[in-house]
């Protein structure tokens, strides 16, 4: 592995967009701690455990896009950073062991890994830029500030099981808040929206990988739970449909979405505020989009045709699946519908309406098996992924976009 002596990424040349080996290896943990996730869901199905997955999950993105961010700055080839990297996959290694408890007896374990991981890169950060970049470390001593102030958050609500869940909202809360209010602070002020210039060629890059490692884990968990299941046409049609799923969603959001996004970051000097609501904010609606897919399509396929667990069948779906199955196809549709909005791409009134078609399919689940509810939800991506195949061959390459000169640091 090349190692460089400058602990900061170039701002131009190869080096300052490529994503590097040790990123790449750093993400696997995740495919870890998502699959511990969307197991959690599918053993114990019940709004409460959806809620707190839901929690994890955001908890779980604001680690990863924050690396993302410091690996956009920092040099993953300097010795330092690479040691920071591997440090951090250590701690979140051992924070994925705690996800399915993390509730319950896990929640210590839990919430002192993430706040080593989150407070400890914002120090490291900071000092790492003092010299070259010091606006950036000033920024960083924000950050750290906020983080800590979150991090009191985590502690107390794994000692205070009582409060845990409005606790841990609270430090997710905080941590969302942080990058719309600039992390301001009394005496410190606000950082600049042009401090946070970036390499959105590699913003780009990291957040597409990402979302490949969510649907790789989408295909671990249809695979393996293909592996429990009888040899039968019915067991088949299921498993073919969840890989349906996974294909579409890809096709979504790779056929036109991820190179216009690239390209559009690229070429603006407002990359900061695009890379803070593109990548950062409606990103994690297409992960939570996936992940609650891959959940309904292990329930499809344990039991296609609507089955109890006492083994009678019912006349259709039950709410949790059918809302499992329509409403993470309705999220991942807005969330790209949005994402294409941020980029200023055209505006997607397919995906709208295939939200809306999600909605219906929903109020049909009670005549209809989950097996027909995950083809018929397939059949909704697939006309929206054709329209929107014909509006980007019709606005050509481009898309029908506004100028970056449009973009405004309010964004």
């Amino acid at each position: 592995m090349r190692e460089t002596a400058s602990i900061v990424r170039p701002q131009s040349g190869r080096d300052s967009h490529r994503v590097t080996f040790v990123e790449l290896f750093f993400d696997l943990v995740f495919v870890f701690a998502i699959t511990q996730l969307s197991h959690a869901l599918i053993e114990h199905p019940s709004l409460p455990v959806l809620l707190q997955t839901l929690l994890l999950t955001v908890a779980l993105w604001w680690m990863w896009i924050n690396t993302a961010w410091v690996t956009n700055w920092l040099h993953p080839e300097h010795p330092a950073v690479r040691g920071l990297l591997l440090s951090m996959m250590f701690a979140a290694l051992l924070l994925g062991t705690a996800i399915p408890d993390a509730f319950g007896d896990g929640a210590v374990l839990f919430a002192l890994c993430y706040v080593v991981i989150e407070v400890g890169r914002s120090v490291f950060t900071a000092v790492a830029l003092r010299r070259d970049r010091p606006e950036n470390s000033l920024g960083f001593v924000r950050i750290s500030i906020w983080q800590l102030a979150a991090a009191s958050l985590w502690i107390a609500g794994a000692l205070l099981p009582d409060a845990r869940g409005w606790l841990w909202l609270a430090a997710v809360a905080l941590y969302s808040a942080g990058p719309s209010a600039r992390y301001a602070l009394p005496g410190l002020g606000a950082t600049p929206v042009r401090v946070w210039h970036i390499s959105g060629e590699h913003m780009a890059e990291r957040a597409a990988l990402f979302l490949i490692i969510v649907l790789g884990e989408s295909i671990i968990v249809t695979g393996t739970a293909f592996d429990d299941v009888p040899l039968d046409p019915v067991s088949i049609s299921a498993f073919a449909a969840a890989f349906a799923s996974t294909v579409l969603m890809w096709l979504l959001y790779f056929n036109h979405r991820e190179r216009r996004g690239s390209e559009y970051i690229s070429s603006t000097d407002a990359n900061g505020a695009i890379g803070r609501l593109a990548y950062t904010y409606i990103h994690v609606l297409l992960v939570i989009g996936i992940l609650l897919t891959a959940v309904a399509d292990e329930l499809v396929l344990l039991h296609p045709l609507g089955e109890h667990e006492e083994g009678h069948a019912t006349t259709g779906s039950s709410p949790w699946v059918a809302g499992l199955i329509c409403g993470a196809a309705a999220v991942y549709l807005i969330g790209n519908a949005l994402f294409t909005w941020a980029v200023k791409g055209p505006m997607l009134v397919s995906h709208y309406l295939g939200a809306a078609a999600l909605a219906a399919l929903f109020a049909l689940h009670p005549l209809l098996s989950p097996l027909a509810l995950n083809w018929l939800s397939n059949l909704v991506l697939l006309v929206v992924v054709i329209a929107d195949q014909l509006l980007w061959r019709r606005l050509g390459r481009e898309g029908e976009v506004r100028t970056a000169d449009e973009v405004d640091e309010t964004i």
